[in-house]
């Protein structure tokens, strides 16, 4: 029996209290505004039958990998998926891991030493923080997208340092001013890290390679779980610091590999998209609308990731249950997640969408703020 296990009580309590605690709950039918699935392609038909017709060719993809890429789990079809992303991506090296969440903790857990220091963007994913806690390294915060801030902090360092940002914040539904950043990193003698998660899919191959940032940055993680509709990740990087990750990210090491199902699903996703570049821009008219119903949102414009701010939590359970009831999905995001009086209503537009039924969203939240 576990000795202390009336703190684990207090704490679920004191959650429930609140109106904080978190459960699993079974699909529901209903608009989705709330999943990651921007261009729609877990639910495109001729996709899965693209992926059906090569697993029923090669069934033998649905196998267990056996082991981790070190001893048995490895595949020619792994190593030509990942020179394929490299290649995709104009990095001379990728290397892939079966969750966005591994790719992180890999990245930033093994690339630092106990000399040098991790100044990460106060909203950068909890999988960095948590790769840093990892990590020998000190971390460091700077004010979410605050040049001055950040070159404050990078002028007070006297050893080697690295930046994380994300290139489309998850949260906030904004934009890191990447091109400015890499000048500060350039300036300062630091490695920049940037998390691609939420930009890839959306805008093209992601922002690095939109604004020719391949030569500039240390290293990408890319995710395959969001506008992919697949799973997994990839590291963009130098062949050098493949190779450093494949002998001392512990997540790597010790990870039993992914099936071959989930890189032939990647691979077959770039490709799938290399066809059908309508999607993305049924997301663009998506959004466009969305911003056209004069909700005040701190997101960016074009972001397929649109927050209201519902600075309430009571509030905003109404809100969202108003919507449920409805027949919308969305996701609420309450303090403690997020700073008190920050509470949210994090919105995601896909290509699938509606425009009956973006409006229809709207003028439910417009009756709540």
């Amino acid at each position: 029996m576990l000795k202390n296990i009336s703190r684990f009580e207090e704490a679920l309590y004191k959650r429930e209290k609140e109106g904080t605690l978190r459960t699993l709950k079974s699909p529901t039918e209903g608009i989705d505004f709330y999943s990651n699935d921007y261009l729609g392609l877990t639910r495109n038909k001729e996709l899965q039958g693209i992926l059906l017709k090569k697993i029923n060719d090669t069934p033998q993809l649905l196998s267990g990998s056996t082991g981790s890429r070190l001893i048995s789990g490895n595949s020619n079809l792994v190593a030509s998926t990942e020179e394929f992303i490299a290649k995709k991506h104009k990095f001379s090296s990728a290397l892939l891991f079966p969750s966005g969440y591994s790719a992180n903790l890999a990245l930033f857990s093994t690339l630092p030493s106990r000399h040098d220091t991790i100044i990460v963007d106060e909203q950068i994913h909890r999988s960095v923080h948590d790769a840093c806690k990892m990590s020998n390294a000190k971390k460091l915060k700077f004010k979410h997208n605050d040049l001055n801030d950040l070159e404050k902090i990078l002028q007070r360092q006297e050893g080697h340092c690295y930046i994380a940002i994300e290139s489309l914040y998850s949260m906030e539904g904004d934009f890191a001013p990447i091109q400015e950043i890499v000048k500060l990193a350039k300036q300062y003698n630091a490695d920049l890290l940037i998390d691609e998660a939420h930009a890839l899919g959306v805008f093209g191959n992601g922002l690095v390679e939109k604004y020719g940032l391949e030569s500039e940055i240390t290293a990408a993680v890319i995710t395959y779980g969001k506008a992919f509709g697949a799973h997994g990740a990839a590291i963009l990087c130098s062949d050098i610091i493949k190779s450093y990750l494949i002998n001392f990210a512990s997540p790597f090491i010790y990870s039993t590999s992914a099936q071959d199902v989930q890189w032939m699903s990647i691979k077959t996703g770039y490709e799938f998209l290399e066809d059908h570049h309508e999607l993305s821009m049924r997301l663009k008219d998506n959004i466009r609308i969305f911003r056209n119903q004069k909700l005040e949102s701190p997101s960016s414009e074009s972001s397929p990731i649109q927050a209201i701010i519902i600075p309430d939590n009571q509030k905003l359970k109404t809100l969202q249950k108003s919507l449920w009831e409805n027949g919308f999905q969305t996701y609420a995001i309450h303090s403690p997640t997020v700073k008190e009086g920050t509470e949210r209503l994090r919105i995601c537009l896909h290509s699938f969408n509606t425009e009956k039924e973006i409006i229809r969203l709207t003028e439910i939240i417009k009756e709540f703020i």
